[in-house]
């Protein structure tokens, strides 16, 4: 279950889901299933990410109004995606972002994640990701 949490300035909402869509078009194509992925967008507000003690804001910037000023991006894939699935992605979420040499920071850092550590909530039921029903916690005695 590919989670994808992309921290830049405020996008607009279709920037957004164009975004989100290339990312998963790119991983269906892979064999990820379209409704197991995650693409989270959480806005970066200015002096909340620093550089070298300077706040990335004060960076120089060029630009013609695509890409981002700066953007942050954690990205949780299962452990067994090799080298060229994660360069292949990390590509595919910068230029999905429109990041490039004129971006003055842009960091990627991906974080190996077996299913088993995540839980999904369905409804009365838990679930993790690898399949496993989670059991109800037992009543408490009174």
């Amino acid at each position: 279950m590919p989670t994808i949490t992309i921290r830049t300035p405020e996008l607009p909402v279709p920037r957004r889901r164009a975004v989100a869509l290339r990312l998963t078009r790119w991983l269906t194509a892979r064999g990820v299933q379209a409704g197991h992925v995650v693409v989270r967008f959480e806005p970066a507000e200015d002096g909340t990410v620093f550089s070298g003690g300077m706040p990335v804001e004060a960076l120089p910037y060029e630009t013609d109004g695509t890409g981002p000023r700066h953007a942050s991006v954690t990205v949780c894939v299962g452990p067994d995606r090799d080298d060229a699935f994660r360069d292949g992605l990390a590509r595919c979420i910068t230029e999905a972002l429109g990041a490039d040499a004129r971006t003055p920071f842009c960091y990627l850092e991906f974080r190996p994640t077996s299913p088993s550590d995540v839980y999904l909530g369905a409804g009365e039921r838990l679930l993790r990701a690898d399949g496993t029903a989670v059991e109800p916690a037992p009543a408490a005695a009174v």
